[in-house]
């Protein structure tokens, strides 16, 4: 069994360009710790960097947002465990998907990533998988917890290291 957490951040405008002489990229997000000098429109409640891990709203601005993309998921068949603000600063959120065999997980790694992005789309955002986006600031990554089973039993539990089996660490190895 495999269950894939994979994390994204949601931002607020992208731009980019590049020519013969020069090339660039500006991304920005609305509750980036960057805009906490911002004098219009500024609300304030964004997370220090590298210290968004759970937040609450309104600190988290995308609470509403994450739950309309699950919402999305399930309508679609997949079975979603939970969703967070992830460690980033600047919209970095996690949705995790229940875990399933290999190839389910596989194609629903490939539903969710669609369905996010344009949840995202749909409500003037653009979402991101790209592994670091953003200089200084954690990257996104996709954890994923895998398991044996057979007839219903783990076979990673048992009597050994940290209560793990033989087959656990032959595995781990």
């Amino acid at each position: 069994m495999f269950g894939a957490e994979a994390e994204f951040f949601v931002f607020d405008n992208v731009s980019f360009g590049d020519s013969p002489n020069e090339s660039f990229y500006a991304i920005d997000a609305d509750e980036g710790r960057w805009n906490s000098a911002r004098r219009e429109n500024n609300l304030g409640y964004r997370p220090r960097y590298r210290e968004g891990y759970f937040p609450v709203p309104p600190t988290d601005h995308h609470q509403d947002l994450r739950t309309e993309m699950l919402l999305t998921l399930e309508e679609c068949g997949l079975t979603v465990e939970s969703h967070h603000h992830e460690v980033g600063s600047g919209g970095q959120g996690e949705i995790d998907l229940r875990y399933n065999t290999l190839q389910r997980s596989a194609d629903a790694m490939m539903h969710y990533k669609y369905i996010v992005r344009n949840v995202a789309r749909q409500n003037g955002k653009t979402a991101t998988f790209m592994p670091k986006p953003i200089f200084g600031e954690n990257g996104n990554s996709m954890h994923t917890h895998q398991s044996l089973w057979k007839g219903g039993k783990p076979l990673f539990f048992g009597d050994g290291y940290a209560g793990l089996s033989e087959t656990a660490l032959w595995y781990i190895g």
